[in-house]
């Protein structure tokens, strides 16, 4: 599977900082210090229904955590997966009548457009959990001969007690565990299991349902979890810098697949720093697919909504908080796109180094680009009332804010 073209990223003067990030397992910001190759791991979508504003506020974060290693002048190795056979896309596709296979391409083409439009920088490697299946079988065959894993008529579970660590990313009771699971794609309550949190490695044929060849596990399809972790290990090994996704992701899924991977290979932790954006509501409530509340980044694009302006809106907002989508939330980014525009392509205007400065420390600071926008905007009004003499600073600031923020102007 491919991914999108990248934008190019301005080189900058100077470099950036140290990315200091909040870490849901600690419970507390981490300054991360990669090596010269900074590793990142984000969860993709489940193609049914591609892409909502929440999709995209979940993957400007990570987009930004990039750029501010790019500034720092590492490479970064981005991986991303797509979740194309899951039971949402399977029961999407029975309800429309589409081949499961066929809305799972057309929904992934459409996600790519929306992330070109919004200038997010691809990963390295584009992975679909049907093309990993070779790799997600053996990982299974192992799990269970070592004893982590049992088969429940057909099906394939993991035990959670495999894992001494398990419980270490969210510290969350078994009472929320199993609620959240029974809400997120568990089976908390199937008779037979030994302990109701354990997830599902390998699903055994379902009559109608698609299914592969698992060697010894029979023929069947993989559980959510194992998915990333086969694609994460096989590209990026243990104890990559950055897991990343919605906080909505932080159990089960980045429990488990952490378990998954611990039990694996004896290791600990998965991923120095495990990192989640902040959910995006409307009307009031989480935006959802289940919900069907959702704004889709290409009908906005379909009505002439410039892109840019979409990204400004996303960023207006810190990363890990949970805020609400309106008709204001639009406007205003629509005003300061306009405003900054007009500012880069006058002839001069004040210093802009200091500003590049501020920009750079409110992302190392937990990508705080809410206080990167107030930084610009602030450049912007001096040059508005005060003018200046630096005929290259609108240029610095136009690339400034394209290389670090990811808007172009």
């Amino acid at each position: 599977m491919h991914a999108w073209p990248a934008s190019e990223v301005p080189a900058l003067p100077g470099q950036g900082r140290d990315l200091r990030i909040h870490d849901t397992a600690t419970g507390g910001l981490v300054t991360l210090d990669p090596g010269p190759v900074a590793r990142i791991y984000v969860c993709g979508i489940t193609p049914y229904d591609a892409t909502h504003i929440g999709h995209a506020a979940t993957y400007n974060a990570f987009d930004l955590v990039q750029r501010v290693w790019l500034d720092t002048k590492r490479q970064v190795h981005y991986v991303q997966n797509v979740t194309d056979v899951d039971d949402p896309l399977l029961e999407r596709a029975q309800r429309d009548d589409l081949d499961w296979a066929d809305l799972a391409e057309r929904e992934t083409a459409l996600f790519r457009e929306d992330m070109t439009a919004l200038r997010m920088l691809p990963p390295k490697q584009y992975i679909g959990a049907v093309e990993a299946i070779p790799g997600i079988v053996p990982l299974v065959e192992r799990l269970r001969d070592a004893g982590a894993a049992y088969e429940l008529e057909g099906d394939i579970y993991f035990s959670v007690e495999s894992d001494p660590h398990f419980g270490q990313v969210s510290h969350l009771d078994a009472a929320a565990m199993r609620l959240l699971s029974a809400e997120r794609g568990g089976d908390p309550d199937r008779p037979g299991k030994k302990n109701p949190l354990d997830p599902m490695l390998w699903m055994a044929a379902r009559e109608g349902e698609p299914s592969w060849d698992g060697g010894s596990l029979g023929r069947g399809r993989p559980g959510w979890h194992i998915e990333c972790v086969a694609i994460a290990l096989d590209h990026l090994g243990m104890g990559f810098d950055v897991q990343g996704g919605g906080s909505d992701l932080v159990f089960p899924h980045h429990e488990m697949g952490a378990s998954h991977a611990q039990a694996l290979t004896g290791e600990f932790p998965m991923a120095k720093a495990y990192v989640h954006a902040g959910m995006v509501a409307l009307h009031g409530e989480k935006m959802s697919k289940s919900k069907g509340n959702l704004v889709f980044v290409s009908q906005l694009r379909r009505e002439g909504v410039d892109p840019a302006a979409v990204r400004l809106a996303l960023l207006a907002h810190h990363y890990r908080a949970d805020w609400e989508w309106t008709d204001q939330v639009l406007r205003d980014a629509l005003v300061r796109l306009d405003r900054w525009r007009a500012a880069v392509s006058r002839p001069d205007g004040p210093p802009a180094e200091a500003l590049v400065d501020e920009i750079r420390e409110a992302l190392a600071n937990d990508l705080d680009a809410p206080a990167a926008l107030a930084a610009v905007d602030r450049w912007v009004e001096l040059q508005r009332t005060a003018g200046g003499t630096d005929e290259g600073a609108p240029g610095v600031v136009s690339r400034a804010v394209d290389a670090l923020l990811g808007v172009a102007l």
